[in-house]
Order: C-alpha cells, then structure tokens, then sequence
C-alpha cells in the first residue's frame, strides 16, 4: 500500500487491460442475451391456444390465426416460425435446464481455469454456448428432449466461461483497479438482459422467433474471434502490451502469490469463515435478483395490469439501471481505495451493505405502493440496481482473501448463488399461486429477511486480507 507512485504508473483508460475488461464485458453481454433469448422466444413458441395435439412441432397455429385476421400482412405471415404444444411445467423444465448445467461445471472450470488458463476455458464455453444457441431452433423441431439437452449442456458452456473470468483479473488487475475492471466487465450481464428484453420481441415479429438465436448466437462467435486473437491469460506474455504498462501491472501484484499449484486447501477452505461469509453473501445476492429476473414481466403484468409491449420495455428499464450501478459502483469504491479514505475491508463491507440493505428496503415497500404506477417502477428499478452495487462488495472478494484460488472459489460462490435462484423461484411460485396480493408480499418479505441474514453474517465474519491458506508456501523457487 505504499508503493502510492506506482498506482500512478500505468495508463488508464488507454491501456490494454481497459481494453480486457470491455471484451469481457461484450463476452458477459453476449452470453447472458444467449441465455435470456428463449424466455422472449418461447412466447412465439409455444401456442397457448392450441391445449392438444403432439408435443412437437405445428404449423397450423400461425395459420389458422393469419386467415382470422386477413388485415395482416403477408412478410407478417411469411416469417411466422413453428409453434409447438408444450406445457407450462415442460417449459419450467427447459428454463430450469441451463441452470443445472451452469451448477455442473462451476466448480471444476474454476479449477481447470487455473491450471490450464482461462482464455481457452472461457472461449471455449462461450464458442460452445453460441454453436448450441444457433441449433436451438433445429433442436426445437426434433423435439422437447433435444432442447433441455442442448440448454443443460450450454449451461456447462456457460459455467466454464463465467468462473474463467476471475481467473484472469487475478492476472491482471492491480489491487487498487479491481473493482472498477470487473464492474466494466460484469456490467456486460445486466446490459444484455437491457439489451434483449427490449430487442427480443421486436426481433421475433419481424423476422420470426428463430432470429433471435440466429443472430445473438453468430454474436457471439464473432465475440469468440476477438477473445482467442486478443485476451492472453498473463500480461507479460502479451505481444502489444506496453513496457510501462506490463511493469505497472507486475510491480502492483508482485506481493501477491502466483506460483503454480496442483492442490486445493479443501479442509482450511471448509473452516475459514471469511469465506462463509462470501458464500452466505452470494446465496442472499441472488435470491432476490433471480426473482427479480425471472418474475419480473409476471409482477408488473399482474399487478400494473398492463399489456405484453409495455411489460417487456418497462422489463427492461432496471437492468440498465444495473449496469450503470456496477460502473459507478466500481468507479467509487476504487476511489475511496486509491484516495485512502477507507481500508478494502471497509470499502467491501460498505457495498456489500448497500446492494444488500437497500434492494431489501425497496423490496418490502413495494406491496405498499402496489397502487402508484410512478412508485411502484421506481422501486422496480431501484432493486437491481443498488443490488449490483454488491459488485464492488463480496462478489470480488475471493481476489482479496485468496486470489491463488480465485477462479475455483468464485465457482463454489456461484454454486451457492444458482442453488439460491432454484429455490426462491420455486418458493416464488408456490406462494403467488395461494394467492396472488399476500403471496407476493410475503415473497418479498422473505427476499428482504434473507438478504439481512446475508448482510450480519458477511459484516460479522467478512476480511479482506490473504488468508493464510492461500498464501506461497515458503518454498525455494528461483
């Protein structure tokens, strides 16, 4: 912390691990609008009219509708796509599939990425996700079953490119940049789910729903050529990077550990309860933001009563608000850090406060607004975004308390945070399904008492210092 000059050193915005953090939020982008692409399609997918026939694929749906409404244009009727007769619990399955698949590989990706490096680990779960995206509409004609296999497997595609990511920043972010680099990349996710609720729909009416894969699939193969001819795992193997900025980097992470490792402190990870506090602190996080994503268009339909158009674009309007709050957050929370106005330990257990405390708050005033329009958007909105202000809190802090294992760890953390998702979206449509008015009060009083358990916890057991598992072992290595 005194070497204050050296801070100073290295470009910034001009510099090649800014340009890191942008490829990697456009890889972000593009996998999670690879993942929210078939909660927009399915609408086009599947016809609620029709209550039999065979679970594949019919055409007569769009068909008989177009003869009943001869006002609607022929390019309207020609790029009508096939619709298939699939109930709404084989539906829940097919949603539910890519996040079983993202569960299976979060943990050994994250142990692959640092033994292997993550530049292949992540290109290669992002080209594997964008092929499979781009089959989806070919699965979909074969049947059900082929397309919970093709989204079980682009979850473990998409597993292998999440955790690979932290691997790289503990390469290449300085201690005093982290937050602001991962929340330029980390805010690719809330701008694509911005990005395809209000672009999805208007996709599928012009050209038909199977576009929508087509297209954000090919997005991302592009994505894949930029990230295998310009990321490389360790800034002093890059070819273009500059002298002064490859020392800047080097000189800034030369306290930390980067020997190789071969084996996991399993049993010291299990006792050290900074790290519980992490896990307890991701399984709060996504609670409320996994209800918030996958309810959103239901609680506004439902309770603002408005039409499908405007449920999507007012849909989308918190995600923007979510990834302008992890910018300034990691902006912020950077600035507090280089201007030496509070520890990281104060600056991760501030955020960590405020994208848990203030999304609680908002949650549990919402049933108490229901009947203002203008309130009940604006708390809306306001809940992903001050949740991502966890961005710059516990969601970085395994590169504090054990960067070595940093990509493994963030894995076991996302683990806990999918396991989270799964059951409060379950437990979310138990309770609106015994009655609407008091089920949704009482979901967002759980969301609110379970982010609270999360905030004590990681602010009684939450440090920010290398823990002494996860340090070098004195061994002589020259």
């Amino acid at each position: 912390m005194d070497q204050k000059p050296t801070t100073r050193k290295g470009p910034d915005f001009c510099s090649l691990r800014y340009g890191l953090a942008l490829i990697m939020h456009f890889s972000n982008f593009t996998m999670i609008t690879q993942r929210v692409s078939l909660s927009i399609a399915i609408i086009a997918m599947v016809n609620g009219t029709q209550q039999h026939g065979p679970s594949n694929a019919s055409t007569q749906g769009p068909l008989a509708d177009s003869l009943h409404n001869p006002g609607r244009s022929a390019r309207e009727f020609g790029t009508r796509a096939s619709v298939y007769q699939w109930s709404p619990e084989t539906q829940g399955v097919i949603f539910s599939s890519i996040s079983y698949g993202i569960i299976l590989t979060l943990i050994p990706s994250g142990y692959l990425a640092g033994i292997f490096g993550a530049k292949q680990m992540l290109g290669a779960g992002l080209l594997i996700s964008s092929l499979l995206t781009l089959s989806t509409p070919l699965a979909a004609d074969v049947g059900v079953i082929l397309v919970i296999v093709v989204r079980t497997v682009q979850g473990m595609a998409q597993g292998m490119a999440w955790t690979g990511q932290f691997t790289i920043w503990a390469k290449w972010a300085p201690p005093l940049e982290r937050s602001k680099l991962t929340s330029i990349a980390g805010s690719g996710a809330a701008f694509g789910s911005f990005f395809i609720l209000c672009v999805g729909g208007l996709i599928s009416q012009a050209l038909g729903w199977p576009f929508i894969f087509y297209i954000f699939g090919s997005i991302g193969c592009v994505c894949c050529l930029l990230w295998f001819t310009v990321i490389y795992d360790d800034p002093t193997h890059h070819p273009c990077i500059s002298a002064r900025e490859k020392e800047h980097i080097v000189s800034s992470l030369a306290h930390q550990p980067s020997s190789p490792r071969r084996s996991v402190p399993i049993k010291a990870m299990v006792r050290c309860l900074p790290l519980w506090a992490i896990f307890t602190g991701f399984f709060s996080h996504f609670w409320l933001c996994t209800i918030i994503l996958t309810y959103l268009p239901t609680y506004i339909s439902t309770v603002l009563h408005v039409n499908i158009r405007e449920s999507g674009v007012l849909s989308s309007l918190p995600f923007i608000a979510a990834s302008s709050c992890t910018i300034l957050g990691g902006q912020l929370a950077d600035f507090l850090l280089s201007r030496k106005l509070l520890s990281l330990i104060a600056v991760r257990k501030l955020f960590s406060s405020l994208g848990l405390l203030l999304p609680s708050l908002c949650a549990v005033a919402l049933p108490f607004v229901a009947s203002s329009y203008t309130m009940t958007i604006a708390l809306l909105i306001l809940i992903p975004g001050t949740s991502n202000l966890c961005d710059s809190g516990f969601i970085i802090n395994t590169l504090d308390i054990a960067p070595r294992y940093a990509s493994f760890l963030m894995g076991i953390s996302r683990g806990f945070g999918l396991i989270a998702g799964i059951v409060s979206s379950t437990a979310t449509g138990f309770l609106i399904s015994q009655d609407s008015e008091s089920g949704w009060k009482n979901v967002f009083f759980l969301s609110a008492a379970v982010n609270m358990f999360g905030l004590i916890f990681y602010l009684t057991f939450g440090r920010a210092e290398i823990q002494e598992w996860a340090k070098e072992r004195t061994l002589t290595r020259l």
